[in-house]
């Protein structure tokens, strides 16, 4: 296992990014393996939604685990799982919560700096203390900082930056292998965040956002698709089933 979260983790060069189609089940799993992926990656939102359950670790974490066997079970792909805020009020709760993820062969997973039912980011050294207590169980951390998240882009400062990268070296020095700074497509900014972070960085891709090829010139070295393939899925089939229904 520890060979495979390795080699998962070598996929993440700057300016050769890993893209990562989110899946939410073993058989979008399946396909997108089929597609030709490099890595699996689960969305929370997609995962929590195709269960009938509203993002923000509403989900069952039994229900998290038993989705991660079933991936597993269709591919040997490296798979990562989102598992948000690392389901845990503490970091020992935290590290049982991610040990069950790693012992069943998760090779990653996301984590963030903020608690579910927050708008506050936590302290830099509370969410530094939560990632080292995951990353202890020998599993990459994608540690994703919200700093950006539901800020307007005029509103955008040198001084956010200055606290991703703050962050970014506190979130390395407890373990994490990489860094997830979603909900940015200012060019210049994820340049600067790229140059500054002692971690790969990995950005969320949405329309307007670049072409992989683009965002590998700016240093990206992971980019992600979010709950985006599974949104697009829900429009075809709603589609599809309208059109069935009025035949």
């Amino acid at each position: 296992m520890t060979d495979k979260i390795a080699a998962f983790t070598a996929l993440h060069v700057k300016g050769d990014p890993l893209v990562l189609y989110n899946i939410w089940d073993a058989g979008s799993a399946r396909a997108v393996a089929a597609a030709g992926a490099k890595a699996i990656a689960t969305g929370s939102y997609g995962v929590a939604e195709a269960n009938g359950f509203s993002d923000g670790e509403t989900l069952p974490i039994e229900i998290v685990l038993e989705n991660l066997k079933r991936i597993l079970s269709v591919t040997d792909l490296p798979v990562t799982i989102d598992m948000e805020a690392g389901y845990g009020d503490t970091p020992e709760e935290v590290a049982a919560s991610v040990r069950q993820a790693f012992e069943l062969g998760a090779a990653g997973i996301n984590m963030e700096d903020r608690m579910p039912d927050k708008v506050a980011l936590l302290s830099v050294a509370e969410a530094a203390d939560r990632i080292a207590a995951a990353a202890g169980t020998g599993i990459h951390v994608n540690a994703r900082t919200d700093v950006y998240r539901g800020v307007d882009p005029a509103d955008y400062s040198g001084a956010m930056i200055d606290e991703v990268t703050e962050r970014a070296q506190a979130y390395a020095d407890a373990g994490a292998k990489s860094l997830f700074v979603p909900f940015l497509g200012d060019h210049a900014i994820i340049r600067a965040i790229c140059d500054s972070s002692p971690l790969p960085v990995n950005v969320l891709w949405a329309p307007g956002r670049g072409t992989t090829a683009e965002l590998a010139a700016l240093g990206v070295a992971r980019i992600s698709h979010g709950h985006g393939p599974w949104a697009a899925a829900m429009e075809q089939l709603t589609e599809a089933a309208r059109a069935a229904m009025a035949i």
